[in-house]
C-alpha cells in the first residue's frame, strides 16, 4: 500500500513554544492496517506531534489529511475518523467505565444498538469485567488505562494516535494494550503510538519513525533502520542517530 493511500499524511509539521522548537519539519504517513511507532526519549517532541496530527494543536506550519480530509480545512470530519489517547486522559470520576463509554459513543453518534453491542465487546477484549460498573475513582492506574483506552477505541476509528499508552502499567495490563493494538491493526486501522519503550516498538510496529530533538532522525522498517545504521538492535541504532554514539 503506498503513500497516496495513508489513513493520515503529516507533512512538514513545525510547533514552536517560544524560542523552543519543538517540532521541526516532521512528515509521517500511515497506512490502513499498520502500526507506525513514534519513539524518542522525554521531550523529543512526540506529544507534541501527536496533538498536531490530531488537531489539538496548530501547527506553525505543514499540513495534515486524514482520510484526505485536510484537517485545518475540515477539522470537525477529519477529527471523527481519530481515536486519540493521551498520558493526561482523565476519567469522570462518578462514572462507571461503562457508563463513560455509553456517554461518549452518544457523542460520536453511534446508535444504541450498535454502541451497547461494542461496549460489551471492548469490555472483553479488554478483561474490564471486574471492573466496568465500579466508579472510575475506584481505579487503579491499569484499569484506568485500559479504559482510556477502550475511549479512544470505541467508535471504530479509521485511525487511532495513541500516546504512550503502556506507561507505568505493570506487565499483565501492558500486555492487555498490545494485543488490543493488534486486534484494531488486524481490523484494518491505522494505529500511530508513541513509546521510549524500544522493545515495545521493535514487537508492535511495521514501521517506525526515530525523532530526536523535535526532528524525524529516520524512519522504515525495523530491518531497514538496522541496515542503515549497522547496529544490532533498535535501541543502539537511536543512540547513534541522535549522536551520542554506542561501543562497538
Amino acid at each position: 500500500m503506498t503513500d497516496n493511500s495513508a489513513t493520515l499524511r503529516a507533512e512538514g509539521l513545525t510547533k514552536r513554544f517560544g524560542a523552543v522548537l519543538a517540532v521541526d519539519q516532521a512528515t509521517i504517513h500511515v497506512n490502513p492496517g499498520e502500526v507506525v511507532g513514534l519513539l524518542g526519549p522525554n521531550g523529543a517532541g512526540k506529544t507534541t506531534m501527536l496533538r498536531m496530527i490530531a488537531g489539538i494543536l496548530t501547527p506553525d506550519s505543514g499540513r495534515v489529511t486524514i482520510t484526505g480530509l485536510d484537517m485545518a480545512e475540515r477539522p470537525l470530519e477529519a477529527k471523527r475518523a481519530i481515536g486519540f489517547h493521551s498520558g493526561d486522559t482523565q476519567l469522570y470520576r462518578r462514572l462507571n467505565a461503562r457508563e463513560a463509554l455509553i456517554y461518549f459513543g452518544r457523542l460520536y453518534g453511534m446508535t444504541e444498538e450498535r454502541l451497547r453491542a461494542r461496549v460489551d465487546e471492548l469490555v472483553e477484549m479488554l478483561e474490564m469485567g471486574a471492573f466496568c460498573d465500579r466508579p472510575c475513582d475506584t481505579y487503579s492506574a491499569g484499569q484506568k488505562q485500559r479504559a482510556n483506552i477502550a475511549r479512544a477505541f470505541l467508535h471504530d476509528p479509521d485511525l487511532l494516535i495513541l500516546d504512550e499508552p503502556t506507561t507505568a502499567l505493570d506487565v499483565i495490563s501492558g500486555q492487555f494494550i498490545v494485543e488490543a493494538i493488534r486486534a484494531e491493526k488486524a481490523a484494518g486501522r491505522a494505529v500511530l503510538f508513541s513509546t521510549h519503550i524500544m522493545g515495545e516498538a521493535e514487537y508492535l510496529c511495521d514501521r517506525i519513525a526515530l525523532l530526536h530533538q523535535g526532528r524525524i532522525v529516520d524512519q522504515g522498517r525495523l530491518d531497514e533502520l538496522l541496515e542503515r545504521s549497522g547496529c544490532r538492535n533498535l535501541t543502539d541504532t537511536f543512540l547513534q542517530l541522535a549522536g551520542r554514539g554506542v561501543a562497538a
